[in-house]
Order: structure tokens, then C-alpha cells, then sequence
């Protein structure tokens, strides 16, 4: 297998000082996977710059300006959780050039798969908005890209961030060429993504949310998965999947009450890429969002490209949460999901 990681050290000049989007997290995942020994079984890919064409098919020119004119006086802040530096906006459009690049690589059958390990992160950043830590929508940006100019009739983003990705979500509201599933726990930031927001006009049907509450692990993921994700993803059959991968529903990670392991990460990679094998050649890109413990985020991306590169040994330096003794129980929630989306 032909698997790609695209980075480049201007993600690190994104510098938020003790934010907890910091560039330690990178840092940490690089270094896992050279102490790790999995590094030189990567294809490396140079990312480059997005254009502000490129960028303005998700964003708007004046936000994007406003965007480049703070970098150029300095930085600060953009609203309470999001902050930029003198390097905020290159680093920007290096993470949104990045994504496209992952894309057209796999597009192009360069590579088998690919995982962009890019930041700032992107999935709230809407049409005129920078939130959630993010600026630029690089998955979005990246998806727009590929239907403009590979003329693909259907892309689908699945998004197991532990935030309900907004700004993905109405990038494609209205565009039956795109799926977005968002599993999240809910309510939570940013407060969006409830069962009934399932698309508008056109795209009626083409958003699948999956609010879970907090305290779900492994054991309530992998039913999501098999039995809404699985199924809605084959019945949209698309020509390539994307995904953003963030990794704040760890139990491990402090800004959110979810309890994945290391171990359910592989198990929910395994399953995407079984549906990319199935129904896109193994057409698959990842692309770096949340996840804020160190450790388990650096392990939680080994174990991704482990399973991208089919390697069967998974490492969880982890192990299981030690800190909820019951689970929440999801059987109605999925139940009325998928009747909702016509999944039955």
C-alpha cells in the first residue's frame, strides 16, 4: 500500500503560545511515529500554499483578506477560543493547500491513501467566520477543489471529531454532491448538529448527524458505525472519502467527556477504509482536526496509518478508559437516526 503523510514545519509557525491548539501536537505525532519506526514506510508530500481561488470557494474574499491583515499586524485574538499569529495566515493556506494536495495525489493514483497532519484545523471556520480554533475549512476547501476540478459527481466527508464540524456542514448543506456525517457529543460546542439538520433544498438527505452524549466509548461508536455510517455511505457510493480526523473524543483528552481508545480509533479506521476499498478504489484522505493529549494523539494517528499501510500489530500505550463504569445506552438514538435518514 502507497500511503502519504503531508507535512511541512510552517504548521509549527501557527504559534498560539500556551493555547491548547498548540504546535506541541504535531511535534508529538512526528515524533511518535520516528521513535515508533513508521515514518520511513510513509510516502512523504510537500504540501504547498492554497490560492485565494482555491480558498474562496468555501470562504469569502473580504473574510479571507481580513484573515491575511491581521497576520500582517501582528495576530490576535479572532473571538475567545481562536488566535492567530504574524504566520497564522500561511500557515492557513498551507493547511488548506495541504488537504488539496492529499486529495489530488489520491485522485491522481499517485498514492493509495493519504493523511494531511496540518494545522490550524478547519472544521468550524464557516463561509465568514474563523471559530473553534479554525481559519481556513481545509477538508471543505479540499472537497470544493476536487468537484471543480476532477468534475467527481460525489465526495463524502465523514467527520469523528469530538466538535460537530459547522462549518462543513453548511458548506454542503444544499449540495447533493457531498455527504457529511458528523459523529460529536451533543450538546456541546459549537451547539449545531442535531439529529434533524439532514440537509436543504437540493441536499436534502445528504448530512447524517449523530449526536451522542458524553461518556460514549468504543462500544457505542462501533454500532454508529456499522449500522448508520456504514450504510449511508454505501448507499451515497461515492468516488472518494474524506475524512476529519480529530481525536478529541479520546478518554484520555481533557476538553471533552467521550471515552474512544486508541484501540476503537483502529477499529473505526478499518471500517472507512473497508468502505473506500469497496466503493472508491481505496480513494481515502485524512485530514487532521482536533485531539489535545499528546499521547493519545500521537498514538491515535500511528494507529491510522497502521491500518491505512495494513499493518495488523495495533499498539494502544493506553489501554481502555478507567473512568466511567456504565456507558450510556444508544439503541433508540440510533434507532430514530436512522429512521430519520431512511436507513432501515
Amino acid at each position: 500500500m502507497k500511503v502519504s503523510s503531508i507535512y511541512d514545519p510552517i504548521y509549527l509557525k501557527h504559534d498560539t503560545g500556551q493555547h491548547v491548539e498548540n504546535a506541541g501536537r504535531l511535534e508529538a505525532i512526528i515524533s511518535h511515529l520516528e521513535q515508533t519506526g513508521l515514518k520511513p514506510q510513509l510516502i512523504p508530500i510537500k504540501p504547498r500554499s492554497a490560492s485565494v481561488a482555491e480558498i474562496s470557494l468555501v470562504h469569502d474574499k473580504q473574510y479571507i483578506s481580513h484573515i491575511q491583515d491581521t497576520a500582517q499586524k501582528g495576530g490576535g485574538w479572532l473571538d475567545p477560543d481562536t488566535v492567530m499569529s504574524p504566520d497564522s495566515y500561511q500557515a492557513a493556506t498551507y493547511a488548506a493547500g495541504g488537504a488539496i494536495k492529499a486529495a489530488e495525489a489520491v485522485i491522481n493514483g499517485e498514492i493509495d491513501s493519504a493523511f494531511a497532519l496540518v494545522r490550524p484545523p478547519g472544521h468550524h471556520a464557516t463561509h465568514r467566520r474563523a471559530m473553534g480554533f479554525c481559519l481556513f475549512n481545509n477538508v471543505a476547501i479540499a472537497a470544493k477543489h476536487i468537484l471543480v476540478k476532477y468534475k467527481l459527481d460525489r465526495i463524502a466527508i465523514i467527520d469523528f471529531d469530538v466538535h460537530h464540524g459547522n462549518g462543513t456542514q453548511w458548506a454542503f448543506y444544499d449540495d447533493p454532491r457531498v455527504l457529511y456525517i458528523s459523529t460529536h457529543e451533543y450538546p456541546y460546542y459549537p451547539g449545531t448538529g442535531s439529529i434533524e439538520e439532514t440537509g436543504i433544498g437540493d441536499g436534502e438527505g445528504t448530512t447524517v448527524n449523530i449526536p451522542l452524549p458524553a461518556g460514549c466509548g468504543d462500544a457505542q461508536y462501533l454500532p454508529v458505525f456499522e449500522q448508520i455510517i456504514v450504510p449511508a455511505v454505501k448507499r451515497f457510493n461515492p468516488g472518494l472519502i474524506l475524512v476529519s480526523a480529530g481525536y478529541d473524543t479520546h478518554w484520555a483528552d481533557g476538553l471533552a467527556l467521550m471515552q474512544v481508545s486508541v484501540t476503537g480509533f483502529a477499529q473505526m479506521v478499518k471500517i472507512i477504509k473497508g468502505l473506500a476499498d469497496e466503493l472508491c478504489s481505496g480513494r481515502l484522505v485524512f485530514t487532521l482536526e482536533g485531539g489535545y493529549n499528546h499521547t493519545a494523539l500521537s498514538a491515535s494517528v500511528k494507529v491510522t496509518f497502521d491500518v491505512l499501510l495494513g499493518n495488523t500489530n495495533i499498539e494502544d500505550p493506553l489501554d481502555q478508559s478507567p473512568r466511567w463504569s456504565e456507558a450510556p445506552d444508544i439503541t433508540h438514538l440510533i434507532k430514530s437516526i436512522k429512521e430519520i435518514n431512511n436507513l432501515d
